[in-house]
Parts: structure tokens; sequence; C-alpha cells
């Protein structure tokens, strides 16, 4: 199970730091996903099966749908209760960062860490790494999820023993809901040797499949038809469709945080798009993911017009302008950057 850690003393730092601390806080970035809560809780539970006084912070709150995942009921949010978490870290020997590689992916929290001198280590796979961000900085953008890096890196450290069954079911939903189910970012072997390894552990998949994909609520399935029935449109010259919701349509739905979580992948099951884009208008921005497949980089697309970044068949961005306007920036630069680029 090799993967590409170009500096192998980073895993021994890693190591080694877990070994000398006994108050640990991990933070996933801010809206944690899958990935980010799964790899949160996925070390948290081998920490503690270890005899470590591990926390987990969160920036702000995660979707219930990721709410049966073991230790959930112990994650403190940061939003919540600044004081109590600030405390937290000052008082800890170490901070874990995972599934974010800068530190403004955790907005106000961000802050904290400025100053703060507590050893940092950073867990992630998205690219382009902030310097700084942590002391000891596991980056492997060709990994599947921050969840498989982070059994490759308990693996690696000798610390695979330590692994509960409730961590690697964690740690599975996490490589489940970064890939789509294995349907992208996941075509290195040894991805499916981990998946293999944690079934080996004891997981209920087919639970875990159902607690993740097959537990909507009434208003997300209306809200989901709403969004392909009415709000979805194609741009066929590029390839590409989108579909945009505005906070009075979401208010409309009683949207709650990870409702839309995969409606951005609905657009590639239609034959002959390429790339889907999901706009989602909140307070003061509009919120954009990208997904993709054939050769259009995401990442790239995503990086030019909407300040965002990610992988290269999913990305996320952000734009300032409203929502309409910025789905009309959206085909404008698409029509654009399809032409510089002979994507059509």
């Amino acid at each position: 199970m090799q993967m590409n850690i170009k500096d192998k003393s980073q895993i021994e730092l890693f190591k080694t730091n877990i070994n000398n601390s006994q108050k640990v806080v991990i933070v996933p970035h801010n809206n944690p996903d899958g990935d980010a809560l799964g790899s949160s809780l996925g070390l948290y539970n081998t920490l503690k099966n270890m005899g470590k006084d591990a926390t987990v912070i969160s920036p702000n709150e995660f979707p219930d749908f990721l709410n049966w995942m073991h230790g959930v009921e112990d994650v403190l949010i940061y939003d919540k209760n600044i004081k109590k978490a600030s405390q937290l870290i000052k008082d800890c020997e170490l901070v874990i960062f995972v599934d974010f590689n800068a530190l403004s992916r955790i907005k106000l929290m961000g802050n904290v860490f400025k100053e703060d001198e507590t050893p940092r280590i950073m867990i992630d796979h998205h690219p382009f790494p902030e310097a700084n961000t942590a002391n000891i900085q596991i980056s492997v953008p060709e990994a599947s999820s921050t969840c498989e890096l982070l059994f490759h890196v308990l693996n690696e450290a000798g610390f695979k023993k330590n692994i509960t069954k409730e961590a690697a079911e964690c740690i599975y939903a996490g490589i489940m809901t970064d890939t789509g189910s294995l349907n992208y970012n996941s075509s290195r072997p040894e991805t499916y040797l981990i998946v293999a390894d944690l079934l080996r552990m004891g997981i209920d998949k087919e639970h875990i499949h159902h607690m993740i994909f097959h537990n909507n609520s009434f208003d997300r399935m209306r809200l989901l038809g709403h969004a392909l029935g009415e709000k979805m449109e194609r741009i066929p010259e590029q390839r590409a469709a989108f579909i945009s919701l505005s906070q009075d349509e979401l208010k409309r739905f009683n949207f709650k945080p990870g409702d839309t979580e995969g409606f951005v992948n609905q657009a590639l099951w239609i034959e002959g798009v390429n790339l889907s884009a999901m706009f989602t208008e909140k307070k003061d921005i509009v919120k954009i993911s990208f997904r993709s497949r054939g050769g259009f980089p995401a990442n790239k697309f995503s990086e030019t017009y909407f300040n965002g970044g990610g992988h290269f068949n999913a990305a996320g961005g952000e734009s300032k302008l409203k929502l309409d306007e910025t789905v009309e920036r959206f085909k404008t630069v698409l029509k654009e950057f399809c032409e510089v680029n002979n994507y059509n």
C-alpha cells in the first residue's frame, strides 16, 4: 500500500508526536463533509483506543446524514463554543488538521492558530498546500481521500492495530463520500486494498451506505426534484450542465446543511455532459461546486475564474457576485476557457 509520500521522515515525526502527546485536538475544515468528519473521527477513535485524551473541534456544524458516526456526539462546534474550544486548543499538546491545507479553510477558527505555537500536523490530499499550515505536512494529492491517506499513515506509523471497528467505519465513510462510492478519484489499486482491509476489520458496509446515501429526508428529496426538474440547464456547446439554487428556494424546502450534498454529480449522468456545476446562494457569497469527467480540468477552471481549486475532476470555488450574475459569468468564462484550451 505505497503512496507517494515524498518525505518519509514526516511519518516518523507523526509517530513521535503521537507517542509523546496525551492531549490531542483534531480539526477538520469548515462545513465538514464525509471525508473531513470521517478522517477526524477515524483518528479520534483510534487515539482514544490508544489511551489519548483526544477532542475533535469542528469550525461549524456538519450535515445530519453523518450523525451516525461513532464519537460524533463528542465533537465540539467551535462557533457555538468559542471559549471552551479555544481553551482546549491552548491546553493541548498536539493539533492535527485533516482534509485541508490552508488556515483560510477553517474560517474564523484560523485566527486561533496564527499565534498559537502548539505543534501541528496536517494530513490532507488537496493539491498546493499552503506553506506553514503545520509543522509536519503530510500531503498526497493522488490519494482518493484524506481518509485513505490517514489509514496509510496510521499503518506506516505502526498504529494499524489501534484502529477500532468504529474508526474503520468512519474511514470507510470518508472514502465512499469523497469518491462517490468509488466512481471517481479512485483508479489506484491501493484504494481498494485499503477498502479490503477495512472490510476485514468487520465494518458493515451496507449499513454505512444506507446511512450516507439512502437516508434522505422528505424535504431533501423534494429539493432534489426541484433542482433537477426546474433548475438544471444544459450548455450543449461546451458539454456542460448546471444547477443554481437561491436562498429563497432553499428556505422553501426547509434546507439543512448537507441537503445539497451530491447534487452536483447528477448532471454527469447525462450523456455528453463532461462538466457539472452547482451554484448555491449563501448570505454573502455564492458557493460553487464542479465535477467533471474525461479530460476537463475542474480544478484549473475553478482556480482561473472562481477563486477555488481542488482535484482534476472535483473542485470548488466561490463568487461574490449575485447568483444570476455568477451564472452568467460562468457561461461566459466557460466558453472562453473551452476555446482557449480546445475542450470543445
